[in-house]
């Protein structure tokens, strides 16, 4: 579904305005905002370029993402994957990946992230130092965390300093397992 209508309306355009800049006529442009055919690619990014939005905004791309539960920002708890709300996607991350949202639970990430803040993730396995991630231990509970990368192992590191960091040497990241989910990539605070 395009929302080229919507999108011409919102720019105060005339039907006959974007036949112009487009070079089309108005029974093409007709067809395209009554879904009975859709425009090329390249007709795609003229219209993205026009509207200065991207093309997956064009055409109406799904900009939701679930949000799958609950992650414990403190002591990790067993981890629940069931759709329980769903987020919007940033524009900026829209293409960039897969992701999915997580409601904070606990203070140990307090100032950063506070009980009942949104967090988007982005599914990867692997993260930087420095990172916050989402981490999954023994294959049940997961946890966000701060994520220092050791020769030795990984720590977990709280922001709040009344909770002490979680460190996995590597046997046992690999005999637990201790699992990277993904990213945070942007907290949204509860309002």
């Amino acid at each position: 579904m395009n929302r080229i209508k919507e999108l011409r309306l919102l720019k105060g355009l005339r039907q006959q305005d974007l036949c112009n800049a487009l070079g089309v006529t108005q029974g093409t442009l007709s067809g395209w905002e009554n879904q009975k055919h859709q425009p090329d690619l390249s007709t795609l990014r003229q219209l993205a370029e026009l509207f200065d939005v991207s093309v997956s905004d064009v055409i109406g791309e799904e900009r939701m993402i679930p949000v799958l539960g609950r992650v414990q920002a403190g002591i990790p708890i067993e981890a629940v994957e069931q759709m329980i709300d769903e987020i919007e996607l940033p524009k900026y991350l829209r293409g960039q990946g897969e992701f999915f949202g997580l409601i904070v639970r606990g203070r140990s990430m307090e100032p950063k992230m506070e009980n009942g803040d949104y967090i988007i993730v982005q599914k990867q396995e692997s993260v930087n130092s420095g990172d916050i991630a989402v981490v999954l231990i023994d294959g049940n509970d997961a946890t966000v965390k701060k994520i220092t990368l050791h020769e030795n192992g990984v720590s977990l590191i709280p922001y709040n300093p009344a909770f002490e960091p979680l460190f996995f040497d590597n046997r046992e990241i690999e005999e637990l397992p201790v699992r990277i989910l993904g990213k945070v990539v942007e907290i949204r605070r509860k309002i």
